[in-house]
């Protein structure tokens, strides 16, 4: 997924809205934009939503972000949207593979009493919002076959740090918070799961959305959270290959294949080794499942 859209439970236009936008995938929201007193009525216009789109013949992939363990309110949330299908669940301020694990548990359950196939609801997990969740970043390998990304967040971090902002005049994040952006790529990169980057806040200004999309590309995310339709465009854009990206990893997988017992070829009088292999393998496959989710 390259686009991930936020689109609070409890707003029936922009739901809508965000189903036509493009973005790859829509996450209903239950936490931090449903004040306490909605929680009730946003679980069950998530359920309603979830269920009414769940059986469309082409649509975005739909995530629910729950309330973190810590609240006491994720079974509640749990109970009303497992049984309408979501595709998966965002755990916010996630601590490590056991707060994975412990939410695992409580999909099985909910799936088994809906009549779902066991793993039917895969994991996306928020992996820095608490100072806790850094120090247990790489615990995610292996923590469970649901778990199929990893993002990082940085204004519940901020908060938590006490600090004054997170980023500095030019938009850029600052080290604490560059810091929790890197745990949270190796841990992705440990987990074998997808590396999703954090939100830009500032929905207006498409040039820092664009460099902050080439930058976080650049690193290895290969996708990015959105709080407003009109980021989905950009985000979509930045991460999907490239025509000339595409060719080159081609050329280099078709390279090796002719000598399947290279360790090294050559190609446009440029050496490739097996690396460069497995990186052009990675991005055909990204491009396959785009051309297949569009």
């Amino acid at each position: 997924m390259r686009s991930l859209l936020f689109v609070p439970a409890d707003a029936e236009k922009k739901l809508a809205k965000a189903m036509e936008c493009g973005a790859d995938a829509v996450i209903v929201d239950l936490e931090d934009s449903i004040s306490a007193d909605r929680k009730d009525s946003a679980r069950a216009a998530a359920a309603e939503f979830v269920a009414a789109v769940s059986e469309w013949p082409t649509r975005p992939r739909i995530l629910v972000r729950v309330n973190g363990l810590e609240t006491g309110l994720t079974d509640l949330d749990l109970d009303a949207v497992i049984p309408a299908r979501p595709d998966a669940v965002m755990l916010p301020k996630a601590e490590g593979g056991q707060a994975v694990i412990h939410l695992d548990a409580k999909l099985a359950v909910r799936e088994a009493v809906a009549g779902l196939s066991d793993g039917h609801v895969t994991v996306y997990a928020i992996a820095t919002e608490t100072a806790a969740s850094l120090f247990v970043a790489g615990s995610y390998r292996a923590s469970s076959r649901r778990l199929a990304g990893l993002t990082w967040g940085a204004e519940d971090l901020a908060v938590e740090l006490g600090a004054e902002q997170n980023r500095d005049a030019d938009g850029r994040f600052l080290d604490a918070f560059r810091l929790a952006r890197a745990l949270c790529l190796a841990a992705a990169a440990s987990a074998r799961v997808q590396a999703i980057d954090t939100v830009a806040v500032d929905f207006r200004d498409e040039a820092k959305l664009r460099r902050e999309c080439e930058e976080a590309r650049r690193d290895g995310f290969t996708g990015k959270m959105a709080i407003h339709p009109d980021q989905v465009p950009v985000i979509n854009t930045v991460f999907t290959p490239t025509a000339e990206a595409v060719e080159k990893a081609r050329a280099i997988v078709e390279a090796f294949a002719a000598q399947p017992g290279a360790g090294v070829v050559g190609l446009g009088g440029v050496m490739f080794d097996r690396p460069h292999l497995a990186r052009a393998q990675a991005l055909l496959a990204r491009m396959k499942e785009i051309e297949e989710a569009v």
